[in-house]
């Protein structure tokens, strides 16, 4: 999975207005940054005492229902840190081509398009929570409205926020982004009788026409996500607004999912306490003397802190700062360092626990162990692929003077210095597929060994006073995630009411070419999904919908679901649209058009190495 964030955000023109605005934004972060960090430490605390005591047989009954209210509060209030630090996914490919002036624009825009729709749905977060009042918990007692509070306080201190951002904002393109969302309002609300005669045509107009302008203006992805599918009930149906509330909490608050801050906050932590470099200079030591030694080095240490931090983006940002500085010295251009990090990213999709696993696993009903054992295998067989392709290619790139082969005591001395952080990722694996604990909570145990190491071992990074904002930090980035998932899962429904996901079951289900061309139609559709819309978003959308016709023709759910990863995967590091090919480019500090031409060789490895795949299930269950 890959989460992207808007690293690549377009830059505002902010408004040189009163310093009374900006103090009111760093009060308003602060009330929410320290609340949501507190509740990122108190899940890992619950789930970590529910996996002692059961260890101790003596259960708590109670821990699951806290987790699950206190995740809701998270995943919104990380929603909001989100919202005020700008780190929604968000496409800008198109937007940051334009005129500055423009981009301030479509700034405001993207602003002003999210303060919409939580004025929107601000009632309905209301009449949510009252409905919930109804609603018991059965082992705290506590009624439902506890817990579904958290949706409008989010949603105002979300408001609050954009309103501040808006201040700083020239009050022209302020002005002018008011009038261009009042006139799409009544142009909607004129042209409600034809949308309701046009039927499901009126998708198109929506979930393609309303949709595609939002994406490609810049505004957040969940965001144009849920603007769609609000705009499209309240023009075309009589469906009440707390039907999209609803599904939002739905969606984000799949119990599985809380395996996502748990497990960037594991990433931020081999960071900071120095596991990852310790597992890239052992890799270094071993490899680095050979031809295209450091792209193996790079390829094999993605597959490790893959298995670590389930997110691409903290995977890529935990290598390239150790290896590029040496693969630079050796000759090797920007662009094609850049093409290795962005195709390993791929490469590496499905080696657990990664977050699109996870949340594949949570709209689907895939075992989440069987992906996690099934994962290893394809992610290595694409490893070898780009290996070879590296060995081409450094024979052209690399400086032919390479270092002298390390002894075997600097091996040994590195490896006895990595091999503690080494064994996280299959501590990771075994205590899931072993069932001695959750893909949930096994992050826990990963966070509580890590923290030893950081303090005793390595003594890396970690201070007392850079807690608050790793946690903090994990809030913005598990909110940003959390609600996509939920804005999708929303437009999911409403695709489904309308009879769309029955209409493409029916065209998927009749594709010439039987099985077969079904995978190959899987796989262009994710590519593209990927590309365009990010790996969970598409998941979220369109997983429920293709898997059981993938079960109609015969397709076991566990290949299928490594093919549609894995393709997902390709779109998601391709240019020009692949958001995680520009935070590679940010990782990497290259311009992103060093890549466009030599990425596509490694990206062309990969595609084939996929269709090996496809074809060939035995590599994703034969350790089922």
């Amino acid at each position: 999975m890959s989460a992207v964030l808007d690293t690549h955000a377009v830059p505002a023109a902010p408004h040189a207005g009163a310093g009374w605005v900006r103090e009111a934004e760093r009060w308003l972060r602060h009330l929410v940054e320290i609340p949501a960090a507190l509740l990122v430490a108190a899940e890992v605390v619950i789930l970590f005492a529910g996996i002692c005591a059961r260890t101790f047989h003596r259960p708590i009954i109670w821990s699951d229902e806290l987790a699950s209210i206190l995740f809701l509060w998270l995943g919104m209030l990380g929603a909001v840190v989100a919202v005020q630090r700008g780190e929604h996914m968000r496409l800008t490919f198109v937007v940051g081509g334009l005129p500055p002036r423009a981009r301030a624009w479509c700034e405001t825009l993207a602003i002003g398009a999210v303060f919409i729709l939580f004025a929107l749905l601000l009632h309905a977060a209301f009449d949510y929570h009252e409905d919930q009042e109804f609603v018991e918990m059965p082992a705290l007692g506590w009624p439902g409205s506890v817990r579904a509070l958290a949706v409008p306080v989010a949603f105002i201190l979300a408001l609050a926020s954009c309103a501040l951002k808006l201040l700083r904002h020239s009050w022209r393109d302020v002005a002018g982004v008011a009038l261009v969302l009042c006139a799409v309002a009544g142009a909607f609300y004129l042209a409600m009788p034809m949308l309701i005669a046009m039927g499901n045509w009126a998708l198109v107009v929506f979930f393609i026409g309303l949709l595609g302008v939002c994406v490609l203006s810049g505004v957040p992805i969940a965001f144009s996500f849920a603007l769609a599918t609000t705009a499209y009930l309240l023009t075309t149906t009589s469906t009440p607004l707390t039907v999209v509330v609803g599904r939002v909490d739905e969606g984000m608050s799949g119990l599985i999912l809380l395996a996502v801050p748990l497990f960037i906050l594991l990433g931020q932590l081999v960071d900071v306490t120095g596991m990852a470099k310790v597992m890239v200079s052992f890799l270094a030591s071993l490899l680095g003397h050979v031809k295209a030694g450091m792209s193996y080095v790079l390829l094999g240490a993605m597959l490790l802190v893959s298995g670590i931090s389930g997110s691409k983006t903290a995977d890529m940002a935990a290598v390239a700062p150790v290896l590029f500085p040496e693969m630079r010295k050796r000759g090797m251009k920007d662009g094609e360092l850049l093409s290795l990090l962005a195709a390993s990213g791929a490469m590496s999709e499905t080696i657990p626990p990664s977050i699109v696993l996870i949340a594949i696993a949570s709209v689907t009903g895939v075992s989440i162990a069987a992906l996690f054992t099934a994962g290893i295998l394809p992610a290595l067989v694409l490893a070898l692929v780009l290996a070879v392709v590296a060995r081409y290619r450094a024979g052209r790139e690399e400086d032919q003077t390479l270092p002298p082969r390390a002894s075997r005591a600097v091996v040994m001395k590195t490896l006895a210095v990595a091999f503690p952080a080494i064994l996280l990722p299959f501590l990771i694996r075994t205590a899931v597929v072993e069932g001695f604990a959750t893909a949930t909570e096994v992050s826990t145990i990963g966070i509580a060994y890590s923290l030893l190491l950081g303090l005793i071992v390595y003594r890396g990074g970690l201070s007392w006073r850079g807690l608050i904002p790793m946690l903090a930090r994990t809030a913005s980035l598990s909110g940003a995630i959390l609600f996509i998932v939920g804005a999708a899962s929303a437009m999911a429904w409403a695709l489904t009411q309308s009879g769309f996901s029955h209409a493409l079951a029916s065209a998927m289900a009749g594709v010439p070419g039987g099985q077969a061309g079904f995978l190959v139609i899987s796989l262009i559709a994710f590519m593209v999904l990927g590309s365009l819309l990010e790996g969970i978003p598409a998941i979220v959308l369109f997983g429920p919908l293709l898997f059981p016709i993938a079960r109609q023709f015969g397709i076991h759910e566990v290949h299928y679901s490594m093919i549609v990863i894995l393709a997902m995967g390709l779109g998601l590091f391709a240019p020009p649209f692949g958001l995680c090919y520009y935070a590679a480019c940010i990782i990497g500090q290259v311009a992103p058009e060093a890549g466009m031409r030599r990425i596509w060789i490694y990206l062309g490895a990969l595609f084939v190495g996929l269709l090996v795949l496809t074809f060939v299930p035995w590599f994703s269950l034969v350790f089922l």
